[in-house]
């Protein structure tokens, strides 16, 4: 009997489809409260705009074999400090996913601080952040990096590699 795993890989190109799937959905999430959907466009229309390639790409990929060749359930990003995606399918919410993405990030980004910034309202995303060490340190409102076209109140946590204390 083959057991159902979750793997976290590089981004591979053939990720594109599902990775723009979860992010145009999982955004939605993200977004309510702030911007009717209708006025967000989708990842295949500002990714070269937001630097979603910049840094380093994540998936995390489900599937029987464990082979990390399955579904694509999430994916995250880091660029240079910053952790600049973090996007999990809303059909897999609750399920550490995000947590293993965010935990992969963190051991591969070489840095020994994270920043990133959580929109207000987004609480399940800052309990992650902080339940992995992240405090928050300011609260801005106005056109947020990578949200120009309109204006939130984000929260920018940091998380400092624990044996840099």
């Amino acid at each position: 009997m083959s057991t159902y795993t979750v793997t976290v890989r590089p981004y591979q190109e053939a990720d594109w489809d599902a990775v723009s799937r979860i992010h145009d959905t999982a955004r939605c999430d993200e977004l309510r409260g702030h911007v009717g959907a209708d006025t967000f466009p989708p990842l295949a229309e500002t990714y070269e705009d937001e630097g979603f390639f910049d840094g380093t790409v994540w998936v995390a990929a489900g599937g029987d074999e464990g082979d990390g060749a399955g579904e694509v359930l999430g994916f995250a990003a880091l660029d240079d400090a910053e952790l600049t995606w973090l996007y999990v399918d809303p059909a897999r919410y609750r399920q550490g996913i995000g947590r293993l993405l965010l935990r992969r990030a963190l051991a591969d980004g070489g840095g020994s601080t994270v920043r990133c910034t959580v929109l207000d309202g987004n609480d399940a995303a800052r309990a992650l952040y902080e339940s992995e060490g992240f405090v928050h340190v300011e609260t801005r409102t106005g056109r947020l990096a990578g949200k120009e076209a309109f204006a939130a109140t984000g929260h920018i946590m940091k998380w400092r590699r624990p044996d840099t204390l």
